[in-house]
């Protein structure tokens, strides 16, 4: 059995595994992270070579509690500002500590490392059991859906990696990474913690990273979050043949392979469900339509993922 219970047993067994160099799949608030010491560059190889993932593209480093990061990251004031959105569904990338012993393999090179405190209190538990930084991307084969279940983790990599199973994610999509350069804030990647929210709080405008940019942060890559199936997006109705994935009124005609991420066109629920609505989906092997959803709120970070689903694959 690859799924295990959140048992204090489970837990300080996964804890020995992070310090031994092993790799771990454990729940977050986001969607479920494949882990590994980012102390240790032959763990967090393992992460590249069992996920596929192309080595340029750096890893979040999770953090227990703030003091944690403070050994990893120069903070300023307005990156400490930002903080108060912690622990919760936001990644700062942060000028890295020279002394920091992360591994470069988890930075991808760059002098900056991407940090953050899940708010899920079992993967907060495990880390600070662990007493290791944790890198951590989704767990999936790179570029495929992100799992938000411990089934999702075991059917993605066929039963080969230990989860530990903390329920199904409440966001549905990945943290929000946000860059803070100076006294700038630089969206690199739009997730679960809407920019209108930070920009309210912070009382300052964030800016969007352009398209086709330097990869700094996870998620950046053109094609990713894909299912097997293509994917068509804005449609109003299902062609023949095509499973639909609405929001807000089904369209007359959708057949009965259709889901609705939010029949009352609520975008929090519509970000819950994306992720699990795109796995049932695909299990069919029907290509994909996709309603329009709105641009507002969570929406950008929704639009996001569909977008980049839809994108020709390498």
């Amino acid at each position: 059995m690859t799924i295990h219970p959140p048992t204090e047993t489970n837990i300080e067994r996964f804890a020995a595994a992070l310090r031994a160099g092993d790799l771990v799949a454990f729940a977050t608030e986001t969607v479920y992270g494949l882990g590994a010491d980012a102390t240790n560059s032959v763990a967090v190889l393992k992460i590249y070579e069992k996920k596929g993932r192309p080595r340029f593209n750096p890893l979040i480093v999770h953090v227990a509690d703030l003091a944690m990061a403070e050994r990893y990251a120069i903070i300023s004031p307005l990156a400490r500002q930002l903080m108060q959105f912690w622990p919760g569904p936001l990644t700062l990338v942060l000028p890295m500590r020279p002394d920091s012993g992360l591994s470069d393999i988890v930075t991808a090179g760059l002098d900056t490392v991407a940090i953050r405190m899940p708010a899920h209190q079992l993967a907060r538990q495990l880390i600070q059991r662990a007493g290791v930084p944790v890198a951590a991307p989704s767990a999936n084969p790179s570029g495929k859906l992100s799992p938000t279940t411990a089934a999702q983790v075991d059917r993605g990599f066929k039963g080969d990696i230990d989860v530990i199973d903390g329920g199904s994610s409440t966001s549905g999509v990945e943290s929000t990474i946000l860059a803070v350069t100076g006294d700038k804030v630089t969206q690199l990647r739009a997730g679960a913690l809407p920019r209108d929210e930070i920009e309210a709080a912070i009382g300052r405008s964030v800016a969007i990273a352009a398209e086709g940019g330097a990869i700094v942060a996870p998620g950046m890559l053109s094609s990713h979050y894909a299912p097997n199936a293509p994917v068509r997006l804005n449609a109003a109705a299902p062609e023949p043949g095509e499973a639909y994935l609405a929001f807000g009124a089904v369209p007359a005609g959708a057949g009965g392979d259709t889901l609705n991420l939010s029949p009352s066109g609520d975008l929090r629920e519509a970000a819950q469900n994306l992720f699990s609505m795109l796995h049932r989906i695909d299990e069919s092997g029907a290509p994909i339509a996709v309603a329009p959803i709105p641009l507002t709120g969570l929406g950008e970070a929704i639009n996001d993922r569909l977008r980049r689903a839809a994108a020709p694959r390498p």
